[in-house]
């Protein structure tokens, strides 16, 4: 995992905060200075705070646990998808379905719904319906996705959430603090760190920022999973190993034990005579 640069945050923008009327107190710790009225972000904080969150996030991901990926906003919607596509991690960037998390069996039972519809459109017999029926099963299952096809493979709550924008995305936020879901987030000025567990001061409205942070994060998942590869292998391995030994050593004792059985039966017919 390569290390945040200052320099890189500096050029991609991460240091804008929001206007001074703007800012919520809460996120003092974290401001650097006041500029012509806009708060500047101290990006050695951010940095520490990153590499705080980034190592979190590995050990999430070395676990198999899974990452919700949170970002509804115009600027962040491609980034995240595409950041989230790269990992293998589930992510919503188009409207947050409310009671996602508390009441994730109703979520669950439409993305059922949706698996039912795409077997419906393969079957054969879907060419023989009207063409209006067509139509509305094909419109059904487009609304479905649209909404719910980033969480299909999503079987179980989510371990943790990342979001972009906690106060865009309150209601998610406050889901998974309700249900005791570990949350990471980008904190701008207007924002109240404290409603997050891992805290990450940054501008949260520019692409540029948001990517730079979240490549970041990105690059710790992905090396989470593979150090998990890794452990499979080697416990693969260590088995496959063990199997080996206890094969030659059965190998090794079946001939003593053949020798064994017939010194016995040579036993057996010598004292058989004797007896008689």
């Amino acid at each position: 995992m390569t290390e945040l640069k200052f320099e890189e945050l500096l050029d991609a923008g991460c240091h804008f905060g929001h206007l001074k009327r703007k800012w919520n107190p809460k996120m003092a710790p974290y401001i650097f200075k006041e500029h012509n009225g806009i708060h500047v972000i101290d990006l050695q904080k951010t940095i520490a705070k990153a590499d705080e969150a980034a190592n979190a996030l590995r050990q999430l991901a070395k676990s198999g646990k899974k990452v919700l990926f949170v970002a509804t906003k115009k600027q962040a919607k491609e980034v995240v998808s595409e950041i989230a596509k790269s990992v293998d991690m589930p992510f919503v960037t188009e409207r947050w379905p409310g009671g996602m998390l508390t009441n994730f069996a109703t979520i669950r039972k439409a993305v059922k719904k949706m698996n039912s519809l795409d077997q419906l459109m393969r079957d054969k017999d879907f060419n023989n319906i009207s063409k209006r029926e067509r139509l509305q099963v094909q419109r059904e299952r487009a609304k479905l996705d649209k909404n719910l096809g980033s969480i299909a493979d999503l079987n179980r709550l989510p371990s943790a959430l990342f979001v972009i924008d906690i106060n865009k995305e309150h209601i998610a936020v406050a889901e998974a603090r309700r249900l005791n879901i570990p949350t990471f987030a980008l904190v701008d000025t207007n924002t109240n760190p404290e409603l997050i567990d891992f805290p990450i001061p940054a501008n949260d409205d520019a692409s540029k920022s948001i990517a730079a942070i979240l490549k970041h994060m990105a690059e710790a998942i992905q090396e989470g999973l593979n150090e998990r590869m890794l452990d499979k292998d080697a416990n693969t391995a260590e088995e496959a190993a063990e199997s080996a030994e206890t094969v030659v050593a059965e190998k090794k004792t079946r001939p003593r034990k053949a020798k064994a059985d017939e010194a016995k039966a040579e036993a057996s017919e010598t004292e058989a005579p004797a007896a008689e």
